[in-house]
């Protein structure tokens, strides 16, 4: 018998600069302060580093400067968002994170046509009240170059 997935429609919401995303919390491990990184040299510069987390080694990619937003000093409201991407860990910079949401499948539109292109990390928008959500396709967030140079530079055997 098919379990009913608890998972579906919520969504945390986080904040870069004035914009509010959501990322589905199916795809969430958990949310950290930030924590201190250590510099892999030849990644992009926004993979900011790898943290070590109760011994498991992630990197953490700072998703202002992934959107090519400029680069803000961290605070006591930034924290990293570890998620799961076909069980590779990845850490999330975000400048703060606020509340998870449940957004139906009806409320989430496709974003309009003549936008697609420059927002391949955008799912889709949620309809929240008043406001909208950006919702993040975690599985975009990385190319496949991202990863096989995660793979050479950090997970290396």
């Amino acid at each position: 018998m098919e379990q009913e997935d608890t998972q579906k429609g919520k969504f945390l919401n986080f904040s870069i600069g004035s914009e509010m995303y959501g990322i589905e919390v199916r795809n969430v491990i958990e949310i950290i302060r930030i924590l201190p990184m250590t510099e892999v040299p030849e990644l992009p510069e926004y993979i900011k580093g790898i943290i070590n987390l109760r011994g498991k080694i992630i990197p953490v990619m700072d998703v202002r400067l992934r959107f090519k937003k400029p680069f803000k000093e961290y605070n006591d409201k930034t924290c990293i968002i570890v998620i799961d991407i076909e069980d590779t860990y990845i850490g999330l910079i975000v400048d703060s994170v606020s509340e998870i949401v449940w957004i139906p499948e009806v409320e989430i539109v496709d974003l309009p046509e003549l936008n697609k292109a420059g927002n391949r990390y955008i799912k889709g928008i949620g309809k929240v009240g008043n406001g909208v959500r950006l919702i993040l396709d975690c599985y975009k967030l990385l190319t496949h170059s991202d990863f096989e140079n995660l793979n050479s530079s950090v997970f290396k055997s």
